[in-house]
């Protein structure tokens, strides 16, 4: 114990500075928007952004969503700089500026159209979009598309458009002419849903409310080894189990067939929830990832974030995306990791429902919802004054690798997108007995907007209590949803799970085939569980992950197919050994 300390007051009296960092933590820390629609906002002003689409051009990525005005580009999928643009021209009086954009490219010039009800929206092209640099490639769109995506097909220099966002029709597509951009011949259905048979597409949280047909919307293209990837988001954008399912044709209008890993996007369980309407892109080693659109829908259905996911396709050309772990640290493209089992930094949640003290509390918004590791919930000081603070115990000296702090919005004053607006600034202190502190990270001179500010420390530290101290907010009171601190705690790892059984009728019982009710032995050294889930016990793909509990009902299988199953505790020290694979018929 002398040693670790001794240790501690060595590095602790280091200079300390934020790393060229190597990951990144979901949501994403960018700028987001406020909500600029006024009856979206009547129970509180909040951030919202959702429907991402990202594009790698000409050494950059490019990346779009909802309502944003303007758009993102970087270098490095990690530090994002904003290009404040509206792509409307003055006759347009609407509140969906940008809506579920489409962004793609042809040759050497970008696209952009975003989502329309009438024959009035222009496509944009640009050669220069670093810059607020565009011009009209179509004056009126005629496909009048909602969450449209033009694809272009390098091959064939083809150029196709898919659209679609109902609970009641299907998703189409239409050949666009070449030259002129507009429709060549007649739309064509490519996609509905079948929840009778998927019970993942079924609408509600659980996917087990039947008072609303699900919905299905947010078309995107990929071609990879000559066949035709058409994804599709479902049920609801209100949902955790938000997810992208993806069909695969041999021709860009089909027939499409349903793939057999499905959804292949999807992450129910942890801070960030929801992995749905998103966008399949290449990064510069052209190594496959997966954007999409990531719940919070407290103040309003539509309060929303982004997050990135590493993707691929397998050696059967099966579209994969791996959130297991997914908002925690994960490597950047820089690492060159491969997407199905190194992305994963290893550095485990340290504070999760530790103990929490704080300088005030506002109303219901208590401490523990800083640590509660449920992005919905936040705590919130009383006011937005300098010197308002949070202190984490991470109840053990423990080394620290990252940390993420997740603002909320309490009496947000603003709208829309500010051409400026204050920087979070504060001040993150350490301490090995809670009484003497030391500087960790000072961004009291911060000037920009990071409203998921995630830190990956130059080099490690051995420490035990934080502190975080606001200095300035941009708007609103000083809350926090996620006070999130990652390395490695100084005991144990859990054991294997014992007696994990997936509870699932029998395919000739009468029963509820779509469903499954996983139970398991309670590990006592768990924080919680990452049960894994497919078709095939060597693609067990999809993930889910659960804390706290010993029990977990999941409503997403395919109702005719047999399964297989996998779970694995973690705690703050790591990860315990996979269970044995269980069958269900």
């Amino acid at each position: 114990m002398k040693y670790r300390i001794a240790l501690f007051l060595l590095l602790i009296n280091s200079t300390y500075g934020i790393a060229q960092q190597k990951t990144y933590c979901n949501p994403i820390n960018i700028d987001y928007g406020y909500c600029p629609i006024p009856n979206f906002v009547t129970q509180g002003k909040h951030r919202a952004t959702a429907d991402p689409v990202i594009t790698f051009f000409k050494g950059e990525y490019f990346l779009f969503s909802t309502n944003q005005w303007g758009y993102w580009h970087s270098k490095d999928l990690l530090n994002w700089k904003f290009i404040s643009r509206k792509f409307l021209r003055p006759e347009h009086k609407v509140y969906d500026e940008l809506c579920a954009p489409s962004l793609s490219f042809v040759n050497d010039t970008l696209l952009v159209v975003g989502s329309t009800q009438g024959k009035e929206f222009p496509i944009w092209m640009s050669t220069n979009p670093t810059k607020d640099d565009w011009k009209e490639l179509v004056h009126k769109s005629e496909t009048a598309a909602w969450d449209p995506q033009i694809f272009w097909d390098k091959e064939k220099d083809e150029v196709y458009e898919y659209y679609g966002s109902s609970n009641l029709y299907p998703l189409y597509g239409v050949k666009l002419n070449r030259k002129t951009f507009q429709p060549e011949g007649e739309r064509i259905p490519v996609l509905a849903l079948n929840d009778d048979e998927h019970g993942w597409e079924r609408f509600g949280e659980h996917n087990d409310n039947t008072f609303l047909q699900p919905f299905t919307e947010g078309a995107f293209m990929t071609k990879y080894n000559n066949k035709y990837y058409l994804q599709y988001g479902a049920p609801g954008t209100e949902f955790s189990g938000y997810a992208d399912g993806v069909y695969v044709g041999s021709n860009p209008l089909g027939p499409f067939e349903y793939q057999s890993h499905n959804p292949f996007s999807y992450k129910p369980g942890g801070f960030a929830r929801g992995a749905g309407h998103g966008a399949t892109f290449q990064d510069i080693n052209n190594q496959y990832w997966h954007v999409s659109t990531i719940g919070i829908c407290t103040k309003n259905n539509f309060e929303r974030r982004i997050g990135i996911w590493p993707a691929g396709f397998d050696k059967d050309d099966i579209l994969y995306c791996n959130t297991a772990y997914g908002d925690y640290p994960t490597y950047l493209p820089s690492e060159k990791k491969s997407h199905l089992n190194e992305n994963f930094s290893g550095w485990m949640l340290l504070n999760y429902n530790k103990p929490i003290q704080v300088s005030s509390s506002f109303g219901g918004y208590q401490a523990n919802y800083a640590v509660d590791e449920d992005i919905k919930t936040y705590w919130s000081a009383k006011t937005a004054n300098k010197g308002e603070y949070l202190i984490s115990d991470l109840g053990e000296l423990s080394t620290i690798n990252a940390i993420q702090i997740n603002y909320a919005d309490q009496d947000v004053e603003i709208m829309g997108k500010p051409e400026t607006t204050l920087g979070h600034k504060y001040i993150i202190y350490a301490s090995s007995d809670g009484k003497n502190w030391k500087t960790l990270i000072d961004k009291s001179k911060n000037e920009i907007d990071v409203p998921h500010d995630y830190i990956e420390l130059q080099k490690p530290i051995i420490t035990r209590y934080l502190k975080l101290e606001n200095i300035q907010m941009p708007t609103g009171k000083f809350a926090i949803s996620g006070f999130r601190v990652f390395g490695k705690g100084s005991g144990e790892k859990p054991k294997a799970v014992q007696n994990f059984v997936p509870l699932r009728s029998g395919p000739k019982v009468k029963g509820e085939r779509r469903n499954v009710w996983f139970k398991w032995q309670q590990e006592p050294n768990a924080d919680g569980y990452v049960i894994y889930f497919g078709k095939s016990p060597d693609k067990l793909y999809g993930s889910i992950m659960v804390y706290g509990k010993n029990e977990y009902y999941f409503n997403g299988l395919d109702k005719s197919d047999v399964y297989y199953f996998q779970i694995e505790a973690f705690n703050n020290n790591g990860i315990g050994v996979k269970s044995e694979i269980k069958k269900s018929e």
